[in-house]
C-alpha cells in the first residue's frame, strides 16, 4: 500500500474549475493504478476517474467525461484531476485511491482499491 494525501479542494461557482492533486508516498516504486472517487452526503462513494500506471489509459464516469481530465506525473508520484465546467451536482468529498494491479482494466468498484486518502471537499455553488 501507499499513503495518499489530497489537496486542491474548495468552493467554486458553477461553471468554474478546480484542480485536485494527490501525492503518494511509501512504496511508490510499484506500478499503481490511481484514481478518484467521490461521495456526497447520504450517497455511496462513486467512481469518478482512474488512470493506469503508464498514464496511457484513463477511464471516466459518464457524468464527468468531457469535463474532467485525470493525469499523473510518476516523477512526482502525483495524480491530478482537472475539473472544468463544474456543476452543483459535483459537490462531494473527493477521495484519491490506488491499487497495485498490472491487469487493471477499468474496474469502477471502490472495493478494488486498497489505498485511500483522507478526502478533500469540493463545493460548487449555483
Amino acid at each position: 500500500q501507499v499513503q495518499l494525501v489530497e489537496s486542491g479542494g474548495g468552493l467554486v461557482q458553477a461553471g468554474g474549475s478546480l484542480r485536485l492533486s494527490c501525492a503518494a508516498s511509501g512504496r511508490t516504486d510499484s506500478r499503481y493504478v490511481m484514481g478518484w472517487f467521490r461521495q456526497a452526503p447520504g450517497e455511496e462513494r462513486e467512481f469518478v476517474a482512474t488512470i493506469t500506471w503508464s498514464g496511457r489509459t484513463a477511464y471516466y464516469a459518464d457524468s464527468v467525461r468531457g469535463r474532467f481530465t485525470i493525469s499523473r506525473d510518476n516523477t512526482k508520484s502525483t495524480v491530478y484531476l482537472q475539473m472544468n465546467s463544474l456543476k452543483p451536482e459535483d459537490t462531494a468529498v473527493y477521495y484519491c485511491a490506488a491499487v497495485r494491479n498490472p491487469y487493471y482494466s477499468g474496474s469502477r468498484s471502490a472495493t478494488d482499491f486498497d489505498s485511500w486518502g483522507q478526502g478533500t471537499q469540493v463545493t460548487v455553488s449555483s
